[in-house]
C-alpha cells in the first residue's frame, strides 16, 4: 500500500513525536506531512524521513497564533496517491482531505483541548484580556464546527487511553480502540535519590506548573523543572530559590534526572501522559492530580507508585507530598519499574500493526487499491 503519515507539527520531541517515529518504523516508505517542521528540533530518525511541511511553515515561530489558518493548510495537502493515511492528532491533523478510495486511521492523543475540554478554562481563567476573550469566542466556535465536521473524514479512530476514548465520544460521537503510546521503558534506570523532585512538562497554563512552583517555594523543597513554553518567564518570577529551571535537556540527561529524583510531580491533567510512564520505568513514584490518563498508567496499589490528590491546587499538592514522604521508605523501585513494561514500544507496534494490517487486508494485498481500501477490520 502507498501510505502517508500526517502529524500536527514537528517542532520538538515529545510524546506525539514518539508516536510518529513508531508509525514511521511501521510504515517505512511513508512520507510525513505536517503543518510546521523544524529539522533542528527533531530526532535524526525523523530528519532522515521525507517530510512535507505546509505553506505556513515559514511562519513557524508564531505557530500558536496561526490556528485559524491551519484547516486551510491541512486541506491544501494533496494526498490522492495514497491508499492509507495515518494521522497523529491533538492539533488539527485529522482534517486532511483524502481520496474516497483511501483509508484514514486517526491516532488521537486528544481532541483539541482548547476547543473542547479546556475551553472554559482558557476563556475564563487563562485569557486575561477582555478583548482577547471577545475575539476568542467566535473564532473557537468556527474551529469547533470544523473540527467536528473533520472527524467524519476519519474511517477508524484509535485513542491513546480510556480517558481520551471518552473524550473522542463526547466531542465527535465516534467509537475508538485503545492503543497506549510507545515508551522506550527499557532505556530508563533507577538510581539513588538526590533529594529533589522533578517536573517534566511544557510550560503552558493547562499543565498547572504554577501550582507546583508556589507549593515548593513555600515549603522550600527542592524542585527541578525540565521544559520550556510561554509561561517560562512568569514561573521564574514567582519561583523561590529551591526551584531550578533546567530548560530543554538531552535524552541522557533526562534519564539521569529521572533516575536520581525522589519522585516526579504532575500538577495538571494528562491525556495519557508519557512522563508518568517514564517515571515508573525509572522506579520513581508519581505525585499527581488524580484525574485523566495518569489513573490508567500509574498504580496506587500492588505496587504503590502513585500518590494522587483529587482537586487542583497547591494546598492539595502539599498534602500529597506529605503522604508520599511518610510512605517513601516502604516503596519498591523494582516493583514500580515492572509496572511500566506494558507501555513498551513493542506493545504499541504490535497493536498498531494489527489495526493497520488486519488479516483481511493481508489476504487481499494482490487486489487493486480500490478493493483494498474498502476492506475494514
Amino acid at each position: 500500500m502507498r501510505s502517508a503519515i500526517v502529524h500536527y507539527w514537528l517542532l520538538g520531541m515529545r510524546g506525539g513525536e514518539a508516536v510518529v517515529e513508531a508509525l514511521a518504523r511501521l510504515l517505512p516508505d511513508a512520507p510525513i506531512y505536517t503543518l510546521f517542521y523544524d529539522p533542528e528540533r527533531v530526532s535524526p530518525f525523523l530528519r532522515s524521513r521525507v517530510v512535507n511541511a505546509s505553506f505556513l511553515n515559514p511562519f513557524r515561530r508564531a505557530y500558536r497564533s496561526l490556528l485559524p489558518l491551519m484547516p486551510m493548510a491541512l486541506e491544501a495537502f494533496d494526498l490522492r496517491e495514497y491508499d492509507l493515511i495515518v494521522s497523529s492528532e491533538s492539533g488539527p491533523a485529522k482534517g486532511v482531505l483524502v481520496s474516497s478510495q483511501s483509508r484514514h486511521i486517526c491516532y488521537c492523543h486528544s481532541p483539541m483541548r482548547y476547543l473542547w475540554d479546556l475551553y472554559p478554562a482558557y476563556l475564563h481563567e487563562w485569557t486575561q484580556s477582555a478583548f482577547q476573550r471577545a475575539l476568542m469566542m467566535p473564532l473557537t466556535n468556527y474551529l469547533r464546527l470544523w473540527d467536528y465536521a473533520s472527524a467524519s473524514r476519519v474511517d477508524d479512530f484509535v485513542a491513546n487511553s480510556a480517558n481520551v476514548q471518552n473524550r473522542i465520544w463526547r466531542a465527535y460521537r465516534r467509537e475508538s480502540q485503545i492503543v497506549y503510546p510507545p515508551v522506550p521503558v527499557e532505556s530508563f534506570y533507577n538510581g539513588a535519590s538526590d533529594n529533589y523532585y522533578l517536573i517534566v512538562s511544557e510550560l503552558v497554563a493547562y499543565k498547572r506548573v504554577a501550582d507546583a512552583v508556589r507549593c515548593f517555594s513555600k515549603t522550600n523543597r527542592r524542585l527541578k523543572i525540565v521544559g520550556q513554553g510561554p509561561q517560562y518567564q512568569s514561573l521564574r518570577a514567582m519561583a523561590g530559590p529551591a526551584v531550578e529551571f533546567c530548560g530543554r535537556v538531552s535524552g541522557s540527561s533526562l534519564r539521569s534526572l529521572y533516575a536520581h529524583c525522589r519522585a516526579v510531580v504532575l500538577p495538571g491533567v494528562e491525556d495519557f501522559g508519557i512522563v508518568p510512564v517514564e517515571a515508573i520505568a525509572s522506579g520513581k513514584p508519581v505525585i499527581a492530580l488524580g484525574q485523566g490518563g495518569v489513573l490508567e498508567s500509574v498504580p496506587e496499589r500492588n505496587p504503590q507508585a502513585g500518590f494522587f490528590y483529587r482537586q487542583p491546587g497547591e494546598e492539595y499538592l502539599a498534602q500529597a507530598l506529605d503522604e508520599f514522604e511518610r510512605e517513601e521508605s516502604h516503596l519498591s523501585a523494582p516493583a514500580i519499574q515492572a509496572a511500566a513494561a506494558r507501555f513498551s514500544a513493542a506493545h504499541f507496534e504490535s497493536a498498531m500493526r494489527d489495526l493497520i494490517f488486519p488479516m483481511r487486508l493481508l489476504q487481499n494485498l494482490h487486489k487493486p487499491p480500490t478493493t483494498l481500501a474498502r476492506v475494514t477490520p
